[in-house]
């Protein structure tokens, strides 16, 4: 079973620049999306084979996510069952009989941290919500989740300290999530690889020097670690200041 995440910066956009191209090519069972932005009845998209699930911010041209599906769910819900986080389109989760699929979209803290104290009532909010998950089957939870973890998950991690994404705060709480039962494929599959990285800022190049940020994931419940098959970064993808991610599992 092959899975797609990919933080596409606008959809509409992603799709004038070969995004439909690099959909057929990458052929998964899942292809999960984030930062859509746009509303309902925006876009038409024919994927044949593919059952369509979107979840809209209220904000227009905002945030938003999306989960195009081989398998039909059994059950489909849009955020995390509270108000203060699910009017910005950031949590799909469909589920299946043997696991729970989920594609987010973390509230970025923003320029002077001005957003990290929401962010961290995220953080919690959102990892209470997924061991109640846990407590019916395991979960594949994959997305942009706006923090690179390590020094090595991101090239200027020197000056980057207290920037949004890199902070002690972010990071910690990452670690929790990870202490708490979660495996982050890609370091389990290739925990020492440098320059591996998801996300380039548009500015100064960053792209062409590679100097980015691994801020997008799949992560899976410790019961789901004798089924995982593989990770990797398509970085040779464009259409977004991201690319897509994968997961490969036997379930």
């Amino acid at each position: 079973m092959k899975c797609i995440s990919w933080n596409v910066n606008g959809l509409r956009a992603c799709v004038k620049k070969g995004f439909l191209d690099s959909f057929n090519e990458l052929d998964a069972d899942f292809f999960c999306l984030q930062e859509t932005k746009l509303q309902a009845g925006q876009i038409e998209l024919d994927l044949p084979g593919y059952t369509q699930y979107w979840n809209y911010a209220e904000k227009k041209g905002y945030s938003g996510t999306a989960i195009f599906a081989k398998e039909p769910a059994l059950n489909v819900s849009l955020g995390i069952g509270k108000q203060v986080h699910d009017t910005e389109g950031r949590v799909i989760t469909l589920e299946y009989p043997k696991f729970y699929l989920i594609t987010c979209y973390t509230p970025n803290s923003q320029a002077e941290l001005k957003r990290l104290e929401y962010r961290m009532q995220w953080e919690d909010d959102f990892l209470a919500y997924l061991k109640e998950l846990e407590k019916e089957k395991p979960v594949i939870l994959c997305g942009d989740l706006n923090v690179a973890h390590k020094n090595i998950d991101l090239k200027n991690w020197k000056t980057n300290r207290k920037n949004a994404g890199f902070t002690d705060e972010e990071r910690g709480k990452f670690s929790t999530f990870l202490d708490s039962g979660f495996i982050d494929t890609f370091r389990y599959f290739y925990p020492d690889q440098e320059h591996a990285y998801s996300w380039w800022s548009y500015r100064f190049n960053a792209r062409k020097n590679n100097a980015g940020w691994r801020i997008d994931y799949f992560c899976v419940s410790e019961a789901l670690k004798p089924y995982l098959q593989d990770a990797s970064i398509f970085d040779q993808i464009l259409g977004s200041d991201h690319c897509p991610v994968s997961l490969t599992i036997d379930l």
